[in-house]
């Protein structure tokens, strides 16, 4: 069984001899594939691909099945592809294959050694060829097969960024997700059948973008421009605690930054935050970077709801939200690091927590009681680790003067789980 290129196990058996196929094809169609593709549509026995794609092969080129995808997807590929294996099959993408495409599934599913990839240049490579940006320079998000609010955290004023558009209606939700975020200044350029005879380009502002819907196959290039009073709100921990929605459960600011410090977030990591409250640890461990997942705990049902909500605003949508800890710890896979800021001293939790960390994770306890910083100093006597306290002073207005009012203090473990 071939591995993938990360050596990955693979789920889908593929016969050696008959590599499967993966041809990029543009909105040129048939005129724009080399001679190697070509061949290898040619020879297929089967040619799968979306209805667009197929559509764009000449009837004499082959003589190959067409088969167009099911909807949804990713659940019948295993099945399909089983029903074609000892076949020559064909895939056809759309430009690179492995760029957001059904390239990256398929290399998951029968591993990196049973494709043979054949790419195009991609929209993004076609776009910054058309605009003059640099490619290497330039964020791409993805909206296809995710909420378009997973833009958010990329955008900054002066900042240029491509969006991948899943269908037609996408432009005109991107200008009203940006203006009602404080980037209705922002130009926008709908790029539309890249490379191909039906190419158009269409410009427009965000605040004002009423233009009918267009062509399905588009990519949106956003030049950025917030309003002067629109709050800066980076990828760095630390979010102004008046961005968030809830009760007022949430870590505030300077604690958070800190907090988010010591579980050292990496990308592709995945975060346990256990007693959400607003979701703010959660929350901005996803900001940090785009591959970072988070699963948050919340026993109540209005915290979770709100959670749902912060974590959409704040371009991170895809956050778990789940209910009471530990409870709902099962069937998750281990995370790379757990933040406890709720449910302390409730019995059990902290040997739970323990417990579900992979080895060599990471673990972060904050105390505010008396009874909580007691016990984090037990636990730092039986795991080791690192304990620190917090004073945070904030000036506020007394009379006609400022005085530092003191927030309550914050005690801190920080442990990493021992590797065996």
């Amino acid at each position: 069984m071939p591995g993938s290129a990360a050596g990955e196990p693979v789920s889908l058996s593929w016969p050696a001899d008959r590599p499967l196929f993966v041809v990029g094809i543009g909105a040129d169609g048939w005129d724009g594939l080399s001679g190697t593709a070509r061949r290898a549509i040619a020879e297929a026995d089967v040619l799968l691909g979306s209805g667009r794609q197929l559509s764009l092969i000449p009837e004499g080129e082959t003589a190959a099945q067409r088969r167009a995808w099911p909807s949804p997807l990713v659940p019948a590929l295993t099945g399909l592809l089983k029903t074609y294996a000892g076949l020559r099959v064909c895939v056809l993408a759309s430009g690179d294959p492995m760029f957001y495409g059904i390239g990256v599934t398929l290399a998951r599913l029968v591993g990196a050694g049973a494709l043979r990839v054949l790419p195009q240049p991609s929209s993004a490579s076609l776009a910054c060829a058309r605009l003059g940006w640099a490619l290497a320079e330039t964020p791409v998000v993805t909206a296809v097969g995710r909420r378009l609010e997973t833009v958010l955290p990329e955008l900054a004023d002066g900042r240029r960024l491509l969006v991948l558009s899943p269908d037609e209606h996408t432009p005109a939700r991107l200008a009203e997700l940006l203006t009602r975020n404080g980037f209705g200044a922002s130009a926008m350029l709908v790029l539309e059948q890249l490379g191909g005879p039906n190419e158009r380009l269409i410009n427009g502002t965000a605040a004002t973008w009423d233009l009918p819907p267009g062509d399905a196959l588009n990519i949106v290039a956003v030049h950025c421009f917030s309003e002067a009073e629109t709050p800066r709100l980076t990828r760095l921990p630390g979010l102004p605690d008046t961005v968030y929605g809830g009760d007022g459960q949430l870590t505030k600011s300077e604690v958070r930054t800190l907090t988010l410090a010591a579980l050292a977030p990496a990308p592709g990591e995945l975060l346990w935050d256990v007693g959400g409250g607003s979701g703010t640890i959660a929350i901005e461990w996803c900001r940090t970077h785009s591959a970072c997942r988070a699963v948050t705990f919340e026993r109540l049902p209005a915290r979770r709801e709100q959670i749902t909500e912060n974590a959409a605003a704040l371009g991170v949508p895809a956050i778990e939200v789940r209910g009471s800890a530990p409870e709902s710890f099962a069937g998750l896979p281990a995370p790379d690091a757990i933040f406890l800021g709720g449910g302390l001293t409730q019995d059990g939790m902290v040997d739970a927590c323990w417990s579900a960390l992979r080895p060599g994770g990471r673990l972060v306890a904050n105390a505010v009681t008396a009874e909580s910083d007691a016990l984090l100093l037990s636990l730092a006597a039986t795991h080791g680790g690192t304990l620190r306290r917090f004073q945070i002073y904030r000036a506020e207005p007394l009379g006609g003067f400022t005085s530092w009012r003191p927030q309550l203090p914050v005690t801190q473990w920080s442990v990493l789980k021992p590797s065996r």
